[in-house]
């Protein structure tokens, strides 16, 4: 059951499922709008063979008869147009919409600091990683794209945030001491969306994790060297 501060990216976070296998189930569309209180289908429900409908044939149709010609109507005076022009690509509107950073496949590291926990496939619970630092230290963006959770209502991940990069990837950073985006919000790479804590955890540190089509996947394989 959906609660207050739910949304459909942080259930499928916490259940490890794809946000998309999850709207897929419940019928779900894009923008993926949910309500508290709303009931969601978690696993596939069972199917069951559907019964053969008979079916009549429709009864043929009388043949047409030929409509009667319509008295010409009196011409008209032309009505000058009074809507308002088509807005071009051009048009600094248009502009204005398409100046969200896109996904560009470029990754930074999301804060400076030692790298306290790698990354284990198999590893129970959380798949991320651990980067130490200090408190309000500042939490980046790793990559262009939306934020489409923010808040504390996961369990493990203190204050949290979980920014869409396209389809395919989502990334998450947990144990803020202040998050500084809202939901909806469009990040570029590099800008500060939160202040480091240790919300969750008992140490100042951010917790980063990627996940690919709903798998966590090893950020070390995004980040680049440092």
């Amino acid at each position: 059951m959906v609660r207050g501060g739910d949304t459909l990216y942080s259930i499928a976070w916490h259940l490890g499922m794809n946000y998309r296998e999850l709207a897929s189930m419940n019928g779900i569309r894009s923008p993926y709008t949910i309500y508290k209180g709303q009931r969601l289908r978690v696993k596939p429900a069972a199917l069951h063979p559907r019964p053969a409908i008979k079916t009549t044939p429709a009864p043929a149709a009388p043949p047409a008869t030929p409509a009667a010609k319509p008295a010409p109507k009196p011409a008209s005076k032309p009505v000058p147009a009074t809507t308002p022009a088509a807005v071009s690509e051009s048009s600094p509107a248009a502009t204005q919409k398409t100046a969200v950073p896109a996904y560009d496949g470029k990754w930074v590291w999301p804060t400076r600091g030692r790298v306290l926990t790698q990354f284990k496939s198999s590893g129970p619970g959380k798949q991320g990683i651990d980067i130490g630092g200090h408190a309000d230290q500042p939490v980046k963006a790793a990559a262009n794209g939306k934020v489409v959770y923010a808040g504390s209502g996961l369990v493990g991940y203190g204050r949290l945030i979980i920014v869409k990069h396209n389809e395919n990837l989502l990334s998450a950073y947990g144990h803020n001491n202040k998050l500084l985006v809202s939901e909806g919000e469009h990040v570029a790479a590099g800008q500060m969306i939160a202040k480091m804590g240790s919300s969750g955890t008992n140490r100042n540190e951010l917790y980063f994790e990627i996940r690919k089509n709903g798998k966590p996947t090893d950020p070390m394989g995004f980040l680049p060297k440092q």
